[in-house]
This record gives structure tokens, C-alpha cells and sequence, in this order.
């Protein structure tokens, strides 16, 4: 008998060889390993859920909009709702690398409202060079993130807490401080018309750009600052070594520390990033509206967490995205002004983001989990 007859199965092998040409079972398995390889890649991406997300709620908002002109899908549209995603960005783009750190920070909402008082102070009641009072206001929002950052990692106190102290102080200040030294009024604005730097310094916070026929008011400057803030903190996290720091603290900080990452220095830095962002919302806010008020900012610290949690951000830190977080600052924009758009009762707001954070975080979840078992 010849040998080509014979089938022999050769070491582990169950049976005879399959009938039929050896390359196609080859081609085919290797087509399904890449098939599963690329759907374990795009599992690994916290910003895919996200995308998916923003194009969806788009789409909805677009179908439903019930402007006369159906402005949704004009420039003024886009810049209604990019210009309330931008604010949420700023913020939520370091709350979500924070998070993603294993942290968080609830004092932000109340040091935006607060740093837009001490520009305001600064520029309206005590005259200051409109430039001076923006350097103050960045210096004060990072040194009360490095005493967030301080407190937390040398006492060992949940962040939870920490924050919510700060935020609790600096609602106070908000009210009782600025009633004091404001002869009992909440809101403070520019008095006069000598303020020095400040034009040039409303040209770079609190202008706008791209006027047109179509918006003759353009597109704020905000937009772009939310815009510069997710490029470095994408690029922070996916090609620096810092961004390897964070994802190690907030997956696992003994283990982090024990191959020599500077935990304490990575958090604390954390957290001055999220402080001196709120000053950057502070200064823009107050250079665009020439005033500000001490409820400003109060209860959106939550917006910033919904936008990262949104984005792929677990609460559980190690994993997130800072794409994501801008994308679900995005959908936030677009959910708060859609609803406008299609007529619907406002008072739907807070249950239509409930409705998203739950949902972002059930398939953020599985699909983390997925990946992961995946990798395995």
C-alpha cells in the first residue's frame, strides 16, 4: 500500500487529517483569530462605546427637532451644543484621567464658580491687570489640587471625602465670603471702564472665532481651549510616560510602587490638573459674561463624572479614556440643548442622563470584561 494511502495521526491529533487543501483550515482559523483580535482590540477601546453613543444621541436629536428652520443641523445647532459640551469637556477630560488614576475630585464644580469670583474680585473690585488676575487664578486652582493630592495620598483618606470637604469650603466661601467683602450682593461684575489687559486677555478666553453669515456671533473660544485640552491629555496618556503612571496607579498602586512608579507625585498631579482646569472654566466664564455669581458651578462636579464615566472611565479606576471623556462631555452638550431643540420639557434632562450613565456604565462594564477575558 502506498504511503500517500495511509492517513496517520500524528502526535495530540484525535483522528485522521481533515479532507481537503491544508491552507484553506489554516487561512480560515488565522481569519478568525484576526476576526476575534480586532474585536478584542476595539473592546479594549473605552472611547468606541462612547462614539457610538454621540453618534446616536445626534442621530436622535436629529430626527427629532422641531425648530422651525430645524436648526440642528445648521452652524447655530452645532454651536449651542459644542459650546455646552466645551465647558463639561474642560472639566471632564482631567476628572477622567483622575478617575482613571483611581481617584476623585468633587470639588471641581465649586472651584469653577469660585475661581470666576477671584477673577472677578481681582478685575472688578480691586482694578488688577486683567493678566495678573488669570495668573492668580491658575496659581490659587494648582496649589488647592496639590493640598487635594497632598491630604490624599499622606493621610490615606478616601478622595470621596477629601474633595467633598473642599467642595463644602469653598461653597461657603462662595456665599458668605463674597457677601462679606461685596457689600452683601452674590454677584460681582466689572465697575467702570479702566481695566488693563483686559481685552487682549477676553480675546484668548472669552472671544469667539469663525464669524459667518450663517452665525455672525461665531464659535466661543471655549470650544477651542476644550479642543487643546483633550489633544494633550490624549497625547499624555497614550505616548508619555506619565500616562503609563496613571493607568498603573489606578490599576494597582502597591504593584505600581514596587516597580518604581511615583504614586504620590502621579496623583498629586492628578489632581492639579483637574484644580487648574476649573480655574481655566473660572477665567473663561467670567471673561465671557463680565460677571459672576456664588451659585456658579454648584452640582457640576457630577456632570464632569457622568461625561468620564460616559467616555469608558470605570469607577474602579485602571481604565478609561480621555477621547472619551470629551465625547461624552459631547453627548452631555448635546442631550442638555436636543432637548430644547425637540421641544421637549426640560424638566426630562436629569432623567435622559440618568438614563445614559446607567447604560454607559452596564456596557462599559461588559465589555471591559469581555476584553479582558479575551486577553486571556
Amino acid at each position: 500500500m502506498a504511503s500517500a494511502d495511509v492517513a496517520v495521526a500524528g502526535p495530540g491529533q484525535a483522528g485522521p487529517p481533515p479532507v481537503g487543501p491544508p491552507d484553506a483550515d489554516v487561512g480560515a482559523a488565522e481569519g478568525r483569530g484576526a476576526e476575534a483580535g480586532l474585536l478584542t482590540r476595539a473592546l479594549r477601546r473605552p472611547a468606541l462605546g462612547a462614539l457610538l453613543g454621540a453618534v446616536a444621541v445626534f442621530v436622535v436629536f436629529a430626527v427629532t427637532d422641531s425648530t422651525p428652520q430645524h436648526l440642528w443641523l445648521t452652524q447655530t445647532g452645532f454651536q449651542a451644543w459644542a459650546q455646552q459640551a466645551a465647558f463639561f469637556g474642560i472639566m471632564a477630560v482631567p476628572v477622567g484621567l483622575l478617575m482613571i488614576g483611581g481617584e476623585f475630585d468633587l470639588s471641581t464644580g465649586g472651584m469653577t464658580g469660585f475661581c470666576a469670583i477671584i477673577m472677578a474680585l481681582l478685575v472688578g473690585n480691586e482694578h488688577w491687570n486683567a493678566w495678573a488676575a488669570v495668573a492668580v487664578t491658575f496659581a490659587f486652582g494648582a496649589a488647592i489640587g496639590a493640598v487635594n493630592g497632598i491630604v490624599v495620598t499622606r493621610s490615606g483618606l478616601p478622595s470621596f471625602i477629601v474633595t467633598l470637604a473642599t467642595y463644602f469650603v469653598f461653597r461657603g466661601l462662595s456665599v458668605g465670603g463674597v457677601l462679606k467683602v461685596n457689600h452683601g450682593s452674590t454677584s460681582i461684575g466689572l465697575t467702570g471702564t479702566d481695566h488693563p489687559g483686559l481685552k487682549s486677555a477676553k480675546d484668548v478666553f472669552g472671544g469667539s472665532f469663525a464669524h459667518s453669515n450663517g452665525l455672525p456671533a461665531g464659535y466661543q473660544d471655549a470650544i477651542l481651549w476644550f479642543v487643546g485640552v483633550t489633544v494633550v491629555a490624549v497625547w499624555l496618556l497614550g505616548r508619555t510616560r506619565f500616562g503609563n503612571w496613571v493607568f498603573a496607579v489606578g490599576g494597582d498602586a502597591d504593584a505600581a510602587r514596587k516597580v518604581g512608579v511615583p504614586v504620590r507625585r502621579t496623583k498629586i498631579l492628578l489632581f492639579m490638573g483637574t484644580s487648574t482646569a476649573a480655574a481655566l472654566v473660572g477665567v473663561i466664564s467670567f471673561l465671557q459674561a463680565n460677571t459672576a455669581v456664588s451659585e456658579q458651578g454648584v452640582g457640576y462636579e457630577f456632570y464632569y463624572i457622568i461625561a468620564a464615566v460616559v467616555g469608558g472611565c470605570l469607577l474602579t479606576g485602571g481604565h478609561g479614556s480621555a477621547l472619551g471623556a470629551a465625547l461624552g462631555a459631547c453627548i452631555i452638550g448635546m442631550a442638555l440643548q436636543g432637548v430644547i431643540y425637540s421641544g421637549w420639557d426640560s424638566s426630562w434632562d436629569f432623567t435622559f442622563l440618568g438614563a445614559i450613565l446607567f447604560l454607559a456604565v452596564a456596557v462599559n462594564t461588559l465589555t471591559h470584561r469581555r476584553a479582558m477575558r479575551a486577553r486571556r
